[in-house]
């Protein structure tokens, strides 16, 4: 269901305009504007373009999110008046921090972080040393590829907007374009390629292209549902650092010959 002709009349009656006024500002036809706004026509690109500009709302939204039932101030705005992610705030002001659980982790990496529904219905938690401009989630990993973290815990990550601005050797929350949540250490890999490193060394390292990553988060702290073990090898972990150097004693062979 699109909501543009909504989502027109409402943000023209929020800033108090006439149909007229709306049109003139927006650079279109009063004729052509009320068109958009009776459902009669849906404006075409460039004309959505227009009246994301002047409203600085996403398109996005524009289309697909009726924003009579959204808190506009409580968005985050990114450059280009792409709006991108809800900020739910407590009653003093605090950022929460939406927590995406095992259990809504398929439907988010398959583009429930674009859904504002979906994200709307997820808990939320409030962490006070959280910066209150930045964006925070929560999400659950699973394996042991990056220790001590493990199946029962939950890491915290901060909106990444450019993938430029990661830092190599830092660790990260990646969405795949693949539909996958990984949280892998990275290093720039070529001009738009990362390489995902876990610190477990039993676990081989990949490239991934920038192409690939529908979102990062870098991380900002952990949540643990258990203690961590004291760092001694167990039976199982011993044979797995037995079975890695036996792949790279095979692959240097391999390279050697």
């Amino acid at each position: 269901m699109l909501y543009i002709s909504n989502n027109l009349k409402w943000l023209r009656n929020k800033r108090n305009l006439t149909q007229s006024e709306a049109a003139n500002g927006i650079k279109l036809g009063v004729d052509q504007y009320k068109k958009y706004e009776y459902g009669k026509n849906v404006p075409p690109a460039e004309s959505l373009l227009m009246i994301s500009r002047f409203y600085h709302i996403s398109i996005d939204f524009l289309l697909t999110v009726d924003l009579s039932k959204v808190s506009v101030e409580n968005l985050l705005q990114l450059e280009g008046n792409r709006i991108l992610l809800p900020i739910v705030v407590n009653k003093d002001g605090e950022n929460l921090v939406e927590i995406v659980t095992h259990k809504a982790k398929a439907g988010y990496a398959a583009g429930g972080y674009a859904d504002y529904d979906f994200i709307s219905e997820l808990e939320h938690i409030s962490l006070p040393w959280l910066k209150k401009n930045e964006k925070y989630r929560t999400f659950p990993i699973e394996g042991d590829s990056m220790p001590p973290h493990s199946n029962k815990s939950y890491i915290i990550g901060k909106y990444i907007e450019k993938l430029g601005d990661v830092v190599d050797g830092k660790t990260y929350i990646i969405i795949t374009t693949n539909k996958e949540i990984v949280y892998k250490r990275l290093n720039k890999n070529g001009k738009n390629t990362f390489q995902l490193n876990s610190d477990n060394t039993f676990y081989t390292s990949y490239p991934m292209k920038f192409s690939e990553i529908a979102e990062i988060w870098e991380y900002a702290g952990s949540l643990e549902q258990e203690n961590f073990k004291p760092a001694t090898l167990d039976a199982n972990e011993l044979g797995q650092v037995i079975r890695k150097l036996q792949w790279d004693m095979a692959e240097l062979k391999s390279k050697l010959s």
